[in-house]
C-alpha cells in the first residue's frame, strides 16, 4: 500500500502547487501508515526531485510526454499506481489534476473528491473535505471505495517548505505515444510573471480604475509587494486586461494568504473565486460596497489617493529591511 502523488513540472521546476501536493500526500500516507510516492513527468535536476518530502520519487523523461495529453498521462499514473499498490492519488486540482484526475478515477473505479480543501479524517471513514455552492458552503465526502483520487485545491494546506531525501529512480511507463499533434503552444503568463493559482499575494482591480490607462498603479503595488495581478470579469470582458487574470466563479479561483481588492464592488460571484483568501483588504470609495462585508481589512477612500501611497510605505519597509 502506498500514496502516490503527480508532480508537475513546468519551466524546468517543479511547480509550487505540486511540492504543496507532495506534503499533503506525505501527511496523508502518515495517517495510513504508509510511504508516499512522486510520479514526475518532464526534464527537471534531479536534486530538485531528491529535496521533495516522499519516500521516492518516480521520474519520467520519455518524449512521448512532453506535450500535454491528459490521456497519456493518465494511463502513466495508472500503472504506476498499479506497480507501487497505491490506494490513494493525489493532484493538485490545475489545468493538469482537472483534466487527469477524472480519468484517473474512471480507469481505476475510484471514487475521486475534487477541490480538497484539508486533509482527510481517516477515522472509521475516509472523508474529505470540499468547498461546495461557489465556496459558500462545505461537505465532507466519504469515499468507499479501495482506491482514493483527490485532487487538492492550491494554497489549500500550504506548503511550509519542508524537505526530505526522495530516492530518484527513472521510470519508464509502458504507454503507447500520444495520438495529439500539439502544433504551438501560447502562455498566457510570461516567464517572469506569478501564475494566480499559485500565488501567496493577489493584488486585483475592478472598473473602479476607470480604463487601462490607470493600471500602471496597481502593477506597481503588485511589483513591489511581489504579488500576482489580477481584476473583476467586467474588466477583462470589456479588454482592459487578459483574460488569464479574471478572478470568480467563471474565472480562475485563488486561495492567497493576501487578497487586495481595488475598486471593485464584491459581487457574489467575484467573492466565489476570492472568499478562500486568509485574509482580505478591500479599497473602494463606496462604503455601500458588498466587498466590506466578507473583507477582514476595509479602507474607504479614493483608490488614486491610497495606492500610491501604499506602495511608497511598501517600498519604505523593505527598503529598511535590507
Amino acid at each position: 500500500m502506498s500514496v502516490l502523488v503527480f508532480i508537475e513540472i513546468a519551466k524546468g521546476k517543479v511547480k509550487k502547487s505540486s511540492f504543496e501536493a507532495a506534503s499533503y500526500a506525505a501527511k496523508v500516507a502518515s495517517q495510513l501508515g504508509t510511504q508516499a510516492i512522486g510520479l514526475a513527468v518532464g526534464q527537471v535536476d534531479a536534486a530538485e526531485l531528491a529535496a521533495i518530502n516522499v519516500s521516492k520519487v518516480l521520474h519520467v523523461t520519455d518524449s512521448k510526454f512532453d506535450g500535454y495529453d491528459p490521456q497519456t498521462l493518465a494511463k502513466a499514473v495508472v500503472e504506476a499506481a498499479g506497480a507501487n499498490g497505491s490506494t490513494v492519488i493525489v493532484f493538485s486540482h490545475d489545468t493538469t489534476g482537472k483534466g487527469v484526475a477524472p480519468r484517473v478515477a474512471a480507469r481505476l473505479k475510484a471514487g475521486l473528491v475534487a477541490g480538497a480543501i484539508d486533509y482527510p479524517s481517516t477515522d472509521g471513514k475516509f472523508t474529505v473535505k470540499k468547498a461546495v455552492f461557489s465556496g459558500k458552503a462545505f461537505a465532507n465526502v466519504a469515499i468507499n471505495t479501495d482506491v482514493k483520487v483527490i485532487s487538492l485545491t492550491p494554497n489549500s494546506v500550504g506548503f511550509a517548505g519542508e524537505t526530505g531525501s526522495a530516492a530518484v529512480e527513472a521510470y519508464a511507463p509502458a504507454v503507447e505515444a500520444s495520438k495529439l499533434s500539439i502544433e504551438n503552444v501560447v502562455k498566457a503568463v510570461s516567464a517572469d510573471e506569478i501564475p494566480l493559482p499559485e500565488a501567496d499575494l493577489v493584488v486585483s482591480a475592478g472598473r473602479g480604475m476607470k480604463g487601462p490607462e490607470n493600471w500602471g498603479m496597481i502593477e506597481d503595488l503588485a511589483h513591489a509587494l511581489g504579488a500576482a495581478t489580477a481584476c473583476s470579469r467586467p474588466v477583462a470582458d470589456i479588454g482592459w486586461r487578459p483574460h488569464h487574470e479574471h478572478v470568480g466563479q467563471t474565472g480562475v479561483t485563488v486561495r492567497p494568504n493576501l487578497y487586495i481588492a481595488i475598486g471593485i464592488s464584491g459581487a457574489i460571484q467575484h467573492l466565489a473565486g476570492v472568499n478562500g483568501s486568509k485574509v482580505m483588504v478591500v479599497i473602494n470609495k463606496d462604503p455601500e460596497a458588498p466587498f466590506f462585508k466578507a473583507a477582514d481589512y476595509g479602507i474607504i477612500g479614493d483608490a488614486f489617493e491610497i495606492v500610491p501611497r501604499l506602495t511608497e510605505a511598501v517600498k519604505k519597509l523593505k527598503a529598511s529591511q535590507n
